[in-house]
Parts: structure tokens; C-alpha cells; sequence
């Protein structure tokens, strides 16, 4: 089947295939081995195809400009982002390189939407979509939160179509404007290593092929990261597996060849982390899953687009074969771009990797803005304006900070707890729940105010991801197994960094310096003031992407009589309104010891 959109063509690759993969392309260097920086520019051969390829990551629906001095709206001090800008810099650059003869393909590495702003979440990251179609994107993998609302949802991100919703009931509105339906992404998603339960049917295609002129072929992989499972709500991927990255991609490979294609991109959600983050355009000490999952890529893969851990990068990883391979990171919410230059050999049709250049630019705010963007923008904003604004209470200090004490506990971390355990939803057969567990990734930035007044736009920053709140029974055993989740298994000292819960209800002492499985303080935890009992069960409370073991947490599934309530951001709205005005807490749940 055939795909015509912005005068490129697209080969679609078939929905079986055998094992599954992982990565993402993007750049070059020389080094006989271990990971570098690219080399200087090459000049390009007469008898080779020179392609630009434009790549983002992580846009998480982040369409208006971030705030400059927040590290979401700038690059190493210098104001960056925003849908509009980021629009005019796709141009300018697919300008440059049609000047010099080259033909451009537009392709991302996951989480365009999910955990996105208002703007964007309040219409199912509908007006995301739209932007993407907008700037001429032509392909992405899926990234781990493009199941925030659940592979039903993202197949109608693909496909179109309106929800029912309750036009606007629960602070969400698919299709706002009667007279037009959402048509869904002209590009197309890519889930090469997501499979349908006990079959060999990908959710989305595994690949596509892009035509080039002068003959030349390149097939994009795309694929998220295997441990999806542990960092979604489970009920948004039921009935789906997760593969392994390296071995999905590589059983691509024979398949792809015997189509006579030789130049193969891996758009992977997956990533590293540079030793220094402000080393945007190279990857000194790079570290991560994105490491191996490089090294162990087929030498046949030619480069490797990277998303997933926020971090801008652009390297080389040597292959299986000790040869360099481009690797690369386009930050997170279109604050930087990355562009490559495959360099392909009209002879062998395969891409000369000594010629292949990348470079991450900045998308500054100098250039003048998308006029389709902005009136996109205007739109939505206008239609989310009565929903954003309205104010449901007030704090005392200007801000609730999520920043953490020595112990890992926040002024925002204990707020959100009292308003999950404060919650009459989760509430079931006169059981209440005692205590309250809240992971702090889910809490996405300080909760701000107008002069004191908090309004459920500012709110919803704080919780953007729409988790039910659950109650279910634990035994003081579980417990501390679960507190114990905190710095070991996936939390553990190769982890970046420990997951301390935040919570309400209990409290106890840490050892850092003990050893992971025993760092709790032996005695030190307390439920309502009174010592913990290991045989008592107590009924606690947390949401819904923690009860199904997410973050490393698997203690959670142990739980049993498992209660539904409402939305985490309802809850925590609700609170605000009944605190009014609130004022933060001490953080004294959690503490240091020995």
C-alpha cells in the first residue's frame, strides 16, 4: 500500500514479523571504538545522495512556549520551543537543503502526546496531532506515553474520529468544534516491538520505506522501549507484549534487505544520559539503556534517533562490527531539532557513515512565527480558556514546591498524598483508606498561583495525566516490601536515581548508607501514629498507575480488594477548593538515619 502526503511516497512495511526490536537513528563520527563525539563535517562525495533528515522527541503536547527561565522553555540559558517556532525552523531548514538539491524526510521518536499541557490534554492531545500534521511530520515511533489514555485511544490518534465524552463534563472535550471531526495523523506511528497478545500482529506497522530520488530507499524501524509495561497504567496496554528493542530490530533487517534496502533508521524510545546535560551537541560519559541497545544493533542499522530520557545528545556508539554508528536526542517539547545528513552511496545504496553529519540545533524564538500554528494555538486557546481558568482555591506562599529535603520528601509530594487520602471516591463499604502513596514522576512541576489564587489550569500542570485514584488492602508486610521497592529492583543504586514515594498517614526513617532491601529503619514506621504490624491490614490509597506496579513498584500487585475511584486531578482540585487557602506543610513523614 501506497502513502502520498507532502509529495513523499512511503512503502509500508507488512504488519508480521517475527522477533522485535529497538533504536534510533540520527549521527556519525570516527573513533575505532567506545562512544565519541562526530567528526568534523565531510564533504560531500559527487557520487552519493545526500538526504536531510529532521528528528524530534518527547513533545509531550507542549504547543505555547514554555516559560524561558524554566528549564522546560529554554536551552543553556537561551529561550527555545514552542509549536510555532519550532514550525519555521522545520521549513527553514527543509529550505536550505532543497536549495543545495536534497530531499527531506520529518520523523520523531515517541511521546508527542501524553502528559502534555492543557492546551493540548483538555481535547485528548487532538490539537497535537493536528499541529504535527501541520509541520509535515511523516513518521514516529510510539514512545511509552502515547498509552497514557490506552491503545484504543492512539489507534483513533491514527485513524480520527470523536469522542463521547460529555462535551467537556470531566474537564476533557474531543472535537470542540461540532463542524469539524478530528481527522487524526496524516504521519503514520510505528510500533515495531508492540504485538497483540499471542499473535504476530504489530499494533502499528513495524516500518515504512521512504522513496528517495536517484533510487535510493531508507526504512525507518520504530519501536518504544521494552519496559513500557512497568511505567504505564496496565489497564492502557492490556492485551498487548512489549519486545525486546535489539532483537526486533534485527530481525527486521534480512526482511528489509531482500527489499534491496540497504540504509535503515531506528527511531527508538529509548535513551541515555550525557555526564553533561548542557552538552547538547555531543554525548560526553553517556550512559543509559541506549548504550547497549546501540552496541548490539545490527551493523546493517546506519543510525539511531533517540527520545525518552529528555537528554539532547548527538554521538557515535560503535556497532557489533567496532564501527561508529550516529546516535542521537532531540531534548524534549521542541526545544531543540536535530538534523541529519545521510550521505548514501548511488552504487551500493547504502549509507557511507564518514559522510553522515548531525547537528541538534536550538529552535530559538528569533524567527518569526507559523502563522497556521498560531492560529491552531489561538484556537485551542480560546476553547480551553473556561476550563483553565477557573479558580479552586488559594495557597499562602507562592508557589507549593515538588523540590525535595535530604530525605526525598516534598512540600508538594505531602499536599498531593493529603488529597488522595482527603478522597471520598475511593471510599468502598465503609472501608477509608489510612494511607496515601503518591509516585513524585507523576507530579510534572510546582504548583503556581495568580497572587495566592490557584486555578485547575495550574493544577492540571501539577497532575496532567488523568490516573484514577485506588484504595486496596495491604499487610504491614507489604509494606515494607513496598518501601523497600523504593531503592532497590528497578529503584535500585543502578538506577538514576531512588523513587521515594510521597505520602500521608505514615511515617518512618531511612538509612542511605544501609544495604538496598534493608534501608528502612527497623521499627522506625509508623501508621497513624502507632507502630506498624506486620499481620495487620490496612487500607491505603494511590492511583492507578502505581496499583498496577508502575515504577518499579511491584509490591502494589500484591494488594488485594481493589476499589476504583474518581480522577487523581479531581481529588486534588477538590482539596484546594475545601483548604482554601491552603498552606504547605512541614516535611516531617520521612527522615534520615540509622
Amino acid at each position: 500500500m501506497a502513502f502520498t502526503g507532502r509529495d513523499k511516497t512511503w512503502l509500508r512495511g507488512p504488519r508480521a514479523v517475527g522477533l522485535l526490536a529497538a533504536g534510533a537513528a540520527v549521527v556519525l563520527g570516527l573513533a575505532t571504538g567506545g562512544t565519541v563525539t562526530q567528526a568534523a563535517p565531510a564533504k560531500p562525495k559527487p557520487t552519493h545522495t545526500q538526504i536531510q533528515l529532521l528528528s524530534i522527541n518527547d513533545f509531550h503536547g507542549n504547543l505555547a512556549p514554555n516559560p524561558a527561565t524554566s528549564s522546560s522553555g529554554n536551552v543553556n540559558g537561551t529561550p527555545a520551543g514552542g509549536a510555532e517556532y519550532l514550525a519555521t525552523q522545520l521549513e527553514m531548514l527543509r529550505a536550505s537543503a532543497k536549495a543545495q538539491g536534497q530531499e527531506t524526510a520529518t520523523v520523531a521518536a515517541g511521546d508527542l502526546i501524553g502528559a502534555s499541557p492543557l492546551l493540548s490534554a483538555a481535547f485528548h492531545d487532538e490539537p497535537t496531532i493536528e499541529a504535527m500534521n501541520e509541520m509535515g511530520l511523516d513518521a514516529t515511533s510510539v514512545g511509552n506515553h502515547e498509552f497514557d489514555e490506552g491503545w484504543h485511544e492512539l489507534l483513533r490518534m491514527q485513524k480520527g474520529g470523536c469522542l463521547n465524552d460529555g462535551d467537556g463534563q470531566n474537564n476533557q472535550n474531543s472535537c470542540p468544534d461540532p463542524k469539524n471531526e478530528f481527522k487524526g495523523a496524516d504521519f503514520e506511528y510505528l510500533s515495531a516491538n508492540v504485538f497483540y497478545e499471542n499473535t504476530k500482529k504489530t499494533l502499528f506497522r513495524p516500518y515504512t520505506v521512504k522513496k528517495f530520488k536517484d533510487g535510493q530507499k531508507v526504512a525507518f524501524i520504530g519501536m518504544t522501549l521494552e519496559n513500557t509495561p512497568n511505567i504505564v497504567t496496565k489497564s492502557g496496554i492490556a492485551g498487548l507484549t512489549f519486545t525486546d528493542e535489539v532483537a526486533t530490530a534485527n530481525a527486521l533487517v534480512p526482511e528489509l534487505r531482500k527489499q534491496g534496502i540497504e540504509s535503515i533508521v531506528v527511531l527508538l524510545h529509548e535513551g541515555g544520559f550525557p555526564s553533561d546535560p548542557k552538552a547538547y551537541n555531543s554525548c560526553p560519559g553517556i550512559s543509559g539503556p541506549v548504550t547497549e541497545i546501540a552496541k548490539n544493533l545490527d551493523p546493517a542499522i546506519d543510525a539511531v534517533l533517540t527520545g525518552h530520557t529528555h537528554a539532547a545528545y548527538n554521538c557515535s556508539i560503535n556497532d557489533p562490527a567496532n564501527k561508529p554508528r550516529l546516535v542521537t536526542s532531540a531534548s524534549s517539547f521542541g526545544k531543540i531539532v536535530t538534523e541529519v545528513r545521510l550521505s548514501i552511496d548511488n552504487a551500493t545504496h547504502d549509507v557511507d557513515r564518514l559522510n553522515t553529519l548531525a547537528n541538534n540545533k536550538i529552535v530559538t524564538q528569533d524567527v518569526p512565527k507559523d502563522p497556521a500554528l498560531t492560529k491552531l494555538i489561538t484556537k485551542y486557546q480560546t476553547l480551553v480558556a473556561p476550563i483553565e481558568s477557573k479558580v479552586i482555591g488559594h495557597i499562602t506562599t507562592p508557589t507549593v514546591v515538588r523540590t525535595n529535603d535530604d530525605s526525598l520528601e516534598s512540600p508538594l509530594g505531602n499536599l498531593i498524598a493529603d488529597a488522595q487520602l482527603a478522597d471520598t471516591s475511593a471510599v468502598t463499604n465503609g472501608k477509608t483508606p489510612v494511607v496515601a502513596f503518591m509516585n513524585p514522576g507523576g507530579i510534572r512541576g510546582d504548583l503556581a498561583s495568580n497572587g495566592g489564587a490557584v486555578t485547575f489550569g495550574q493544577a492540571f500542570t501539577v497532575q496532567p495525566f488523568n490516573n484514577y485514584l485506588v484504595s486496596m488492602d495491604m499487610t504491614g508486610t507489604q509494606i515494607k516490601a513496598l518501601l523497600e521497592q523504593q531503592f532497590s529492583g528497578l529503584n535500585g543504586p543502578e538506577a538514576p536515581k531512588f523513587k521515594v514515594l510521597q505520602v500521608a498517614g505514615i511515617t518512618y526513617t531511612w538509612n542511605p548508607a544501609a544495604a538496598a532491601g534493608s534501608k528502612v529503619v527497623p521499627g522506625s514506621i509508623k501508621i497513624a501514629g502507632q507502630p506498624l504490624v506486620d499481620s495487620t491490614t490496612y487500607r491505603i490509597v494511590t492511583n492507578n498507575f502505581l496499583s498496577d506496579g508502575g515504577d518499579g513498584f511491584p509490591a502494589f500487585t500484591t494488594a488485594t480488594d481493589k476499589f476504583f475511584g474518581g480522577l487523581d486531578i479531581d481529588g486534588f482540585a477538590n482539596y484546594l477548593t475545601a483548604h482554601d487557602p491552603y498552606t504547605p506543610v512541614a516535611t516531617d513523614r520521612i527522615s534520615i538515619g540509622s
